[in-house]
C-alpha cells in the first residue's frame, strides 16, 4: 500500500497484494475486528460511471473479491469459485467515498458456501449481495 493509500484508511486496514484482475480496480483493503473480517476501497475517478458515480461493475467486483475470500479462509484455503451472485442496489457511492463490507458466511455444506454482505459508505447501505462459492477440493499449488 502506498503513503497515500494508507493515508485513505484508518490504522489497522491493510491492502490485498492481489496480482490479478483487482490489481487493476483496486486496492482492496481488509482488516480482522472481533474475529470477522471486513473489506473496503476508496473510490476513485476510474471507478465511475457516466453519471459521475460508482459503477455498480465495480461493487459486484469488490463484493465478489470479499465473499470469496471469507469462503476460502473458511475452507482452509481451498480454491473456491463463484457459482450464483444476485445483488440489489439500495445507494449510490460517490467519487472518494470508502466503500466497506463484512461478509457473512449463512450456511456451508461439503462442496457449497452460501453467502451474503451489505455493501456500506458511511454507513448508508449502497448494494444487498448473496451468493453461491463451489469449493474445490484441491489447493493452490495441488494442481497438475
Amino acid at each position: 500500500m502506498t503513503d497515500e493509500e494508507r493515508a485513505a484508511f484508518p490504522d489497522g486496514w491493510e491492502a490485498f497484494t492481489d496480482p490479478g484482475f483487482i490489481a487493476h480496480v483496486g486496492p482492496v483493503c481488509h482488516r480482522t475486528v472481533e474475529g470477522r473480517k471486513e473489506f473496503a476501497f476508496r473510490t476513485e475517478e476510474t471507478h465511475g460511471n457516466l453519471l459521475g458515480i460508482v459503477h455498480g461493475g465495480m461493487l459486484l467486483t469488490f463484493a465478489d473479491r470479499a465473499l470469496s475470500i471469507v469462503v476460502r479462509d473458511a475452507y482452509d484455503g481451498a480454491r473456491v469459485v463463484t457459482v450464483e451472485m444476485s445483488s440489489q442496489f439500495v445507494g449510490a457511492a460517490q467519487i472518494g467515498d470508502i466503500v466497506e463490507t463484512v461478509p457473512e458466511i449463512v450456511r456451508t455444506t461439503a462442496s457449497l458456501a452460501f453467502v451474503r454482505g451489505t455493501l456500506t459508505s458511511g454507513g448508508r447501505p449502497l448494494a444487498a449481495v448473496t451468493g453461491i462459492w463451489k469449493v474445490l477440493r484441491d489447493k493452490p499449488g495441488d494442481r497438475s
